[in-house]
């Protein structure tokens, strides 16, 4: 609506909705300098629902206010709509900033915690400042955002800085638009801001600390680190435990007390020339590491040289072709590293998730106080609550292009468009490395990582982070799906859940076609169309009862159809063969037709009662349920090839495996090769047997062939399975499309060379980028295939 005013000109109002990341990013100030300079009056507000904006004036300026309004954002902001609607003119006399409004369903999107901008690492290390050395220093680019928020709209009194009043000088920052901390909700100085402690164990209570109160707490911890101690250290999104990883007593000190066996510790170091004598590192790679997000970014090792710089202990990361590394991302972080010319500290810190391995990241004073004391030497703490636990995100670059490890710190919340609309519906994903869903039309928000379902606080970190997650969307499930693996937690849960929140049950996925669908989903798949997925892992329950997990599948949203897979072998004592690989091994041989001869590592590596009982389990098929399990299956080559026998942790057979192919010398393209059977008469799977590649690598250990070519050539036969399948299957159903997915394919150079091979012969490939193809983007494949428009609905047992 328009009128006309003196001098015979026209005014214009006009309401403007903004959706998308637009709170806690400074949106609201960009819209008060945009109106300001364009001459509009009006008033800018938060909503449960996004931004809104009223502008007044000259229907020229009101025009251009509303085409620059999304191109212009600030970096932070991600505008995913803007509605437009003309409104009687009021005549207002300046543009201000309204208080938010509250009520209503939340559709703004919170944005994900943001490392320091370099504006707020400039005043952090300026002597002159008011800012100098504050653990705390944030602005509208930068800082705690998902963390901290308790509620919408995204305001002070709506996340944990509410127990923190502005001091004058802040109040006046936070007040003047043309301020970089105007309308910054973690704003703070170290006269109003949140108060860093340093704790130190009292030896002479067990469970008791003390406050060091006569020294800069961080200065003091830095001096801890150089002696050896392990600090527990608050961060974002929960404890970190930290030690100095140039010192090999402090790693393995840290190792032996969190019981963590041979699983990589991840590294944080100052910047990336500090690590560049250490491991590969391409422009991309560079860019990952500096980027706001900060993940964790899995980087290949260098070949030890002689180049100067740090060395992290071999305890650090030992089998792992690999290093984790992360770059500070709080300004705690760049104080206990060290500011140009601070005394020589840590160049290098092991930084893990502070908990009790299997457990969930501790967040809480008290609770860190209790839960890591025997853990940690001291604790570097301070007052401002962390709202929601979230732990660093894990990334590597794959042939240029991200692979996420595991989706947490700088991703989470920020939802996934769909290809295709949803029911509103929660999908709870699986029992390893969970992450649950929540969708509703077009958007998808797919939780931090939250861990294993088998242990008790984890499942209670689940519930909350549920109930937190649905206080920030307008997602009001009316439907559950969950895993049909009959004894999974999250499943079970589900289902008790189910009737209280009076939703008619719960739709079962099954396993491989959620990892398929999960990459239909990321790619903009309509499922018009059905794909050919490759989904190798450790374990899915499958439909005939047997643990599968070398699955070809061909798949849309609607359902799939079986049409190749690994063949069966038995699976003795279920856990115990995933935690002893030689188990895996002997399994393997076994159903191969293959002697237990003594000259194989695996039965070396095998005691000689339990060799006698598992024979016995075998011949009699005593706890033996089959599996088709890629995973299992490098396992087994592992430990018959010698290299790993007992793993520590998920997938260590595997990754040590990987580790030893790509040390294998260059010029050698040897692969054995899979037999592959077809089905029956009648019809069925294709099916993959590993047994000539057994054969092979008994007569190449017995040749004296060495252990990293054999790895190599492992990883080329499976590579060309995945190829010859695919291209038959290609062939017979006409279909051109093939997604990579599940755990196995973490591992890049697989993933890489089946990719190649594959794109070579004119398939299109479809490999992960935005979620973990490992269970850690379950959820997201559950909720496609069960909530779609127009998809089942239906209930299964």
């Amino acid at each position: 609506m328009s009128v006309t005013g003196a001098p015979g000109g026209t005014t214009l109002r006009r309401r403007v909705t903004v959706r998308g990341v637009v709170q806690g990013v400074g949106f609201r100030p960009y819209v008060h300098a945009l109106a300001t300079s364009l001459g509009l009056t009006g008033h800018v507000t938060n909503t449960p629902d996004g931004v809104v904006v009223e502008v007044e004036g000259g229907p020229g300026a009101v025009d251009r206010f509303c085409a620059r309004l999304a191109p212009d954002a600030p970096p932070l902001a991600r505008v995913d709509g803007v509605d437009h609607q003309d409104v009687p003119v009021t005549g207002d006399g300046a543009f201000t900033i309204l208080a938010s409004r509250a009520g209503g369903r939340a559709g703004a999107l919170i944005p994900p915690d943001t490392a320091t901008c370099a504006a707020c690492l400039g005043e952090l290390a300026d002597p002159a400042d008011r800012r100098h050395r504050h653990p705390f220093v944030n602005c509208t680019h930068c800082g705690p955002r998902f963390t901290i928020v308790t509620g919408l709209p995204y305001d002070r009194a709506h996340t944990t800085m509410a127990g923190f009043p502005l001091c004058p000088h802040c109040a006046r920052e936070y007040a003047d638009p043309a301020d970089r901390r105007f309308h910054a909700q973690p704003v703070a100085c170290p006269d109003c801001g949140p108060r860093l402690r340093l704790l130190v164990r009292d030896p002479r209570a067990a469970g008791a600390a003390e406050e060091i109160t006569d020294a800069d707490p961080v200065a003091g911890a830095r001096r801890l680190l150089a002696r050896g101690a392990v600090l527990a250290v608050k961060g974002l999104g929960g404890y970190h435990l930290a030690c100095d990883a140039t010192d090999p007593a402090a790693v393995t000190l840290l190792r032996r007390r969190k019981a963590r066996g041979d699983k990589p510790f991840a590294l944080m170091a100052r910047s990336a020339d500090d690590i560049g004598h250490l491991v590969s590192l391409t422009a991309a790679e560079r860019e990952l590491l500096g980027g706001a997000a900060r993940p964790i970014v899995l980087l290949r090792r260098r070949a030890i040289g002689g180049a100067a710089g740090p060395r992290p202990a071999e305890q650090v990361a030992p089998g792992s072709p690999d290093l984790g590394v992360m770059l500070p991302y709080t300004p705690l972080h760049h104080l206990l590293l060290g500011l140009p010319g601070d005394p020589d500290g840590p160049r290098l810190l092991v930084m893990t998730s502070g908990n009790v391995s299997g457990e969930p990241i501790v967040t809480d004073e008290g609770e860190a106080l209790e839960r890591l004391a025997h853990l940690a030497d001291a604790w570097l703490t301070h007052d401002r609550p962390v709202q929601v636990p979230c732990d660093d995100s894990v990334v590597r670059l794959c042939d240029g292009k991200p692979l996420v490890v595991r989706r947490a710190r700088g991703y989470a919340p920020l939802p996934l468009d769909l290809p295709v609309p949803v029911r509103p519906a929660l999908a709870v994903g699986g029992d390893l490395k969970n992450a649950f869903c929540l969708g509703e039309g077009r958007r998808a928000w797919l939780s931090a990582h939250i861990g294993d379902m088998d242990d008790l606080a984890t499942q209670r970190a689940f519930v909350r982070a549920v109930a937190q997650l649905e206080s920030i969307t307008p997602v009001r499930p009316g439907l559950l799906v969950a895993d049909r693996h009959p004894g999974y937690r999250s499943a079970r849960w589900a289902v008790r859940t189910a009737a209280g929140r009076g939703v008619g049950g719960v739709v079962r996925v099954q396993h491989h076609h959620a990892h398929i669908a999960a990459a239909m989903a990321e790619h903009g798949l309509d499922g018009t169309r059905p794909v050919l997925g490759a989904a190798f892992d450790g374990t899915g329950h499958g439909d005939d009862g047997a643990v599968w997990g070398g699955e070809f599948l061909l798949a849309d949203y609607a359902g799939f159809r079986r049409l190749g897979h690994l063949a069966y072998v038995p699976l003795p004592g279920g856990d115990a063969a995933v935690h002893r690989p030689y188990r895996m091994a002997l399994a393997h041989l076994r159903a191969a037709g293959l002697d237990w001869s003594p000259d194989l590592p695996c039965v070396t590596a095998c005691p000689a009662t339990e060799l006698a009982v598992l024979s016995r389990q075998l011949e009699r098929g005593i706890n033996c349920v089959p599996t088709s399990s890629m995973g299992r299956l490098f396992d087994a080559v592992s430990s018959l090839a010698g290299v790993c026998h007992r793993a520590g942790y998920e997938a260590q057979a595997a990754v040590e495996l990987e580790a030893a192919a790509l040390s294998a010398p260059g010029g050698d393209g040897t692969a054995y090769a899979f037999a592959v059977h077809e089905a029956a008469a009648g019809g069925g799977p294709l099916r993959a047997d590993p047994a000539p590649v057994l054969a092979a690598v008994v007569d190449d250990l017995r040749a004296g062939v060495p252990t990293a070519s054999i790895a190599a050539r492992f990883h080329r036969a499976v590579a060309g399975l995945v190829h010859r399948v695919c291209l038959l299957i290609r062939d017979r159903h006409g279909v051109d499309t093939v997604a990579l997915t599940g755990g196995v394919f973490l591992n890049s150079l697989l993933s890489s060379a089946c990719a190649a091979a594959l794109a070579a012969d004119g398939l299109t490939v479809l490999r992960h980028h935005l979620v973990p193809p490992g269970d850690g983007g379950l959820a997201l494949g559950q909720l496609m295939v069960a909530a779609r428009a127009g998809g089942p609905g239906g209930t299964t047992p």
